[in-house]
Formats: C-alpha cells, structure tokens, sequence
C-alpha cells in the first residue's frame, strides 16, 4: 500500500530564504470560576493583607446535637443545619482569600455514637459530596482519614472529588473524615518502622521532617489558627502534629448558627496575637 502510494514533497525554498515560523501554542484557558455569593447582609470580610493571614485555618464543628435537642428536633437534623454552616464558611473563606481550611467532620470516636446517628451523618456527607455544591467555586476538595472504613461508595465520592479538584489553586478544604490525632501519628510511626526495618532509615536519626515526611497528607501546612465552635475549650484529638504551635480560639455558639462573619472574627483576632513560635519577643514588655 505504501508503495502504491504517490509522495507528494514540500515546495522547493531558495538558497537564504527564512525558515517558516511556526505558529503559536496558545496557553490552555484557565476555568473560569465564579464568585462565592455575597452574604445575604451585605457585610464584606475585613480588609486584611494576605502577608498578615494565617495560611491554614482548622476548624472543630461543635454543637450540632445539642443545637437540635433545643429546638425538639432529632440530633441528624442538627447535622444537616451544620452543613449548611460549612457552606457559608467555605464561601467565607474564598471571600477573605484563605488558602487552607480544614474542617473535623467525623472522628475515630464517632463510630462509638448511636447506629442511627451515625448512619444519619455518613447519608448526609454522601449526599453533601455528591451534590457538589463547590463544583463552580475555584476549591480543591481533600479528603484525610482512614482507608476502609467509610461505606465504599462514599469513599468513592470522596477521592473522585479529590481527583478532579486537584489542578484548583484557591482554597483547599479539607475534610477529616475517620480521622484521629493519634491514630495518624501510629500509622506515621509505623510507616517509619517499616523504612527503619528495611535499612532505608537510621532510627537513632529520625528528624521532626522525617516524620513530616512520612504524614499521611506530608504538605499540609502546620495550622496556625485552630478554632472550636460550641463553648468547649479542648482540641479532641485534632491535628495534634499540625497544631503544636496554633493559637487557638474558642466561641460559645453552636456550628448550626456558625455563619462567614465568625470565620472573619476569629481571623481578625488571630492578627493580633504576636506568635513568637517559642523565640523571645521582639518587645519583651517590662517586668
């Protein structure tokens, strides 16, 4: 067939013509993202530069049982008024130009709590995930925790969303899903027993970056605000290698009634701590 086939040859160029110039690669288009809509007030984040805002901001959703049990309502129906609190956080988020939020959604020791309920929250992520309410919004979607546990189809939805958010440069959410302090510092030890065994690693010179390195999620940045919704003033298990050196913060109202302004609030009160990360102060005030 080749053989059969006519050549056809470029035109001949005079001896000195100029080479051809090729035409231009056009930059693939970025995807256009829309705004996250406006609080229904009216109000705008504060203007703070982004030099003075935490980079990763970790949130503990308390509250939403005792929310419903004042209102007569089953304690699911306190989880899906929480959601929507995470909604309006996230848009508040994006608003204020955050680049890391990372939100307890169910722990470890969540699977001790009463079957219905349990059912209840994991339906309710299911639905959440599937709905994708930050499909148009420029948000990369993680998911930590543990592998195994979670209904299949619900970790589907899961590493699906991380997937096809990976290449989305604004604000990465991340959800902690099954996931406890401790067991991820475990599964980090472990992970660098196995190297130790292997003859990959020296034990007696293990780093605080060796171990970093070996993090489920090794570039998640250390928190630097660590907020509690809920009148409770204790970390539960969160994040304890992220947030060795967090300021925390600690509110009395319940997540349900959490809406973008709290968010504004506690970042506007984390800058004006000075976080000395253990140096001495720059101003040491007299004694």
């Amino acid at each position: 067939a080749w053989s059969l086939t006519p050549l056809s040859l470029p035109p001949s160029r005079p001896p000195g013509a100029p080479q051809p110039v090729p035409a231009p690669v056009r930059p693939a288009a970025a995807p256009a993202f829309r705004r996250p809509p406006a609080h229904p007030s009216g109000e705008r984040p504060p203007a703070i530069p982004a030099a003075h805002l935490p980079t990763h901001v970790a949130v503990i959703m308390d509250g939403n049982g005792r929310w419903a049990q004042q209102r007569g309502l089953p304690r699911h129906e306190g989880h899906r008024a929480g959601a929507r609190a995470v909604r309006e956080v996230v848009h508040g988020a994006l608003e204020m130009g955050l680049r890391h939020l990372t939100l307890y959604t169910f722990s470890t020791e969540n699977w001790s709590r009463d079957r219905e309920e349990v059912d209840a929250i994991l339906g309710l992520l299911r639905d959440e995930v599937a709905d994708n309410h930050f499909r148009d919004l420029d948000v990369h979607m993680r998911w930590h925790g543990r592998a195994g546990r979670l209904p299949t189809d619900l970790a589907d939805l899961l590493q699906l969303r991380e997937r096809t958010t990976r290449g989305r440069t604004g604000l990465t959410l991340t959800m902690c899903i099954d996931y406890g302090g401790r067991d991820e510092i475990t599964r980090t030890a472990a992970a660098l027993a196995r190297r130790a065994r292997a003859g990959q690693l020296d034990p007696d010179r293990i780093t605080d970056e060796d171990f970093a390195r070996h993090l489920p999620h090794p570039d998640m940045p250390d928190v630097d605000l660590l907020w509690r919704t809920g009148n409770e003033q204790r970390t539960s298990n969160f994040l304890p290698w992220h947030s060795a050196y967090a300021e925390l913060h600690f509110t009395p109202g319940l997540w349900p009634d959490t809406d973008r302004r709290d968010l504004w609030q506690a970042v506007t009160a984390y800058t004006g701590r000075q976080r000395r990360l253990g140096a001495e102060s720059p101003n040491p005030l007299p004694l």
